[in-house]
């Protein structure tokens, strides 16, 4: 399963100019301009930091 595809809540509603996220058991990432494009594709231990610096 490679869940649903999201993007950013910051990203403009009628401009397509950011990349899209899908989360299941792998995280998978792909250009919004090109939806039927390349797709990355990272292990969930990967894709989230492990620690984050204190001073972020």
């Amino acid at each position: 399963m490679h869940g649903e595809w999201r993007k950013s809540t910051f990203s403009h509603p009628n401009q397509a100019d950011c990349v899209e996220v899908a989360f299941a058991t792998e995280v998978r990432v792909r250009d919004s301009k090109n939806p039927s494009g390349g797709v990355l594709t990272f292990p969930v231990p990967t894709w989230f930091p492990r620690r984050v610096p204190a001073n972020v």
